[in-house]
Order: C-alpha cells, then sequence, then structure tokens
C-alpha cells in the first residue's frame, strides 16, 4: 500500500516498470528498446559517509546487450540540496555498476519541475568537470489523458497523469476517464491502480473526487480499495475499529504484492501477515514486499 503522493509517484514505477517507456515518450527522449527491467536496491549509503537513498532505482537492459541504470526521484518542492544529492547519485552509480546512469525527476507542479530541470554544472564555469542534465516529468509535458479508450491503453500513464494534474483544471476528466478504463479490468489489478491514485492524489479535491468516483464502483473492485471504502464508512468514529480495518488492508497488500511478485510464502507465513495488526511492522512490510525474493527477507529483524 502506498500512503502519500510522494511514494505514488516514484513506486507506480516499481509496480509497472514498463512505465518508463511511455514516460520517456512524453519527454521526446528516446530510449533503446528493453529487453528486461529489474527492480535495485536503492540503498546508496558507503560505509562512512551519511546515508544516501534514491527514490526508485531500476536497472533496464536493452536490445543490443546494452544496460542503464535509471535513478527515479519524486520531488514536492524545491530543495537546494538534492542538486548535489544527485550529482552524488549518478557519480556514485557510474562508479558502482559501471553502466551508464539516468536520472528522472517526477514533480506535481510546474515551478518544481522547472527548477529540477536546470542543468547542474559542477567545477569552472566555462568548462564545468561534471554536469547534470535531468529529465523532469511535469505538468508541463505528461500527457492529459481524459479519454477512456486512451487510459484503458496504457492504465499505468493515465494513473500517473492523475496523479501528476491533480490539481489541474481538467483533473475531473483525467479521473473520470481514468474509472472507466479500470471497470474494463481485472479487478485485483484495478484495485492496485485506484490505490496508487488515491495516494497519489494527496490532501487535495480531487481524492474526493476520486473517492466519490471509486465509491460508485465498488460491484466491481472487490479488491483492498473497495474494502477500505466499506469499513470507512461502517468505521466512521470508531478508532479502534478504523485502525483494525487499515490493518487487515495492509496485510492483504503484503500479501498481493508478494503474490504478484512471484514470492513463495507458505501457509505459516501467510497467516503471520494476516494475523499482524502493528501497523509499523506492516508499514515496513508493505516496502520490502516490492523488493524481497522471500520470506524471511520480509521478516529480518536486521
Amino acid at each position: 500500500m502506498v500512503s502519500s503522493p510522494h511514494e505514488a509517484q516514484h513506486r507506480i514505477f516499481q509496480e509497472n516498470p514498463t512505465l518508463f517507456t511511455s514516460a520517456f515518450e512524453a519527454l521526446g527522449v528516446p530510449f533503446p528498446e528493453p529487453v528486461a527491467v529489474s527492480l535495485m536496491d536503492t540503498d546508496l549509503t558507503e560505509m562512512c559517509p551519511v546515508e544516501r537513498h534514491v527514490d526508485t532505482l531500476l536497472r533496464i537492459d536493452v536490445v543490443g546487450g546494452g544496460c542503464y541504470v535509471l535513478a527515479i526521484e519524486a520531488q514536492g518542492r524545491k530543495d537546494p540540496e538534492k542538486r548535489s544529492s544527485w550529482a552524488y547519485y549518478l557519480a556514485h552509480l557510474y562508479a558502482k555498476f559501471r553502466y551508464p546512469p539516468v536520472l528522472l525527476v517526477v514533480c506535481r507542479d510546474k515551478a518544481t519541475a522547472e527548477w529540477a530541470a536546470e542543468p547542474i554544472r559542477i567545477g569552472l564555469e566555462k568548462h564545468p568537470s561534471l554536469a547534470v542534465f535531468p529529465l523532469v516529468l511535469g505538468p508541463h509535458n505528461v500527457p492529459v489523458v481524459t479519454d477512456a479508450a486512451r487510459a484503458a491503453a496504457d492504465i499505468p500513464m493515465a494513473v500517473f497523469s492523475a496523479i501528476t494534474h491533480g490539481n489541474d483544471q481538467d483533473i475531473a476528466a483525467i479521473l473520470e476517464a481514468l474509472a472507466v478504463a479500470l471497470r474494463a479490468t481485472d479487478a485485483d489489478s484495478a484495485a492496485i491502480f485506484a490505490e496508487f491514485t488515491e495516494a497519489g492524489l494527496g490532501d487535495t479535491q480531487a481524492r474526493e473526487i476520486w473517492r466519490n468516483l471509486m465509491s460508485t464502483s465498488l460491484s466491481h473492485f472487490r479488491g483492498i480499495v473497495a474494502e477500505s471504502f466499506r469499513d470507512e464508512g461502517r468505521e466512521e468514529g470508531r478508532e479502534e475499529g478504523r485502525e483494525e480495518g487499515i490493518a487487515k488492508e495492509r496485510s492483504l497488500s503484503v500479501l498481493r504484492m508478494l503474490d504478484r511478485r512471484g514470492v513463495a510464502v507458505s501457509e505459516a507465513d501467510r497467516e503471520r501477515i494476516g494475523a499482524c495488526r502493528d501497523l509499523a511492522t506492516l508499514d515496513l512490510w508493505v516496502d520490502r514486499a516490492f523488493t524481497v525474493k522471500t520470506t524471511d527477507d520480509l521478516f529480518d529483524q536486521g
């Protein structure tokens, strides 16, 4: 389960790694045809310096045998400290993996996107030793998807469009097109995409529009999002019941993500996950479910 716009913006690339293809088309930047896309460890910490974590890191194998490392950063506001971090990420990734690194920054407002797109030049003014040219996706270049057929043809991009244009005047039309497209897909996939959309919209009026659209589609969305809407309606004002519903939702999210990624889950582990009601533990498991290879890694307390 994703819980914030920041998470939704970059983790949708983890759930749907091929989204980067549509993203680069929106940028008008050619990218070699991929043959494989795999998640990588986002921890770029060295032994002595401070910890550094890129939001999402993908290894992309392309036709012809080449390989790129795609670092995706979700940026919600201007932050001067980030510019030095981005330069560090790219230099460190190249030194560590020897693959060409590519930086993609995703933003929800035009001002932040314009700031993020400014080149980073390090060294002499007329002869920089290092130059970084971030690729940036924001409201200025992400397609406004208001046609249901177009949304159905590329649902991850339609979700990303909704997240990016959450404050635009066209958001109602974008969300309506997405809702129609999701009704035409399977319930489990629809629930995941609906979850990303709700989290990505954050604390905006668009989120209420989306919740209203989803509340009229409960017969189709039998997954977790539908359950959360029903639970919220029944449990409003009852904190204990609300937390129970959230815990159940998150445990199911963990199991669903592990199943979708093909991670083997024994009956004992399935019962352990389903019975857990500690929200902090479940949040940790939700984050790990995107990358772990075994349930031992999921439960690791080291």
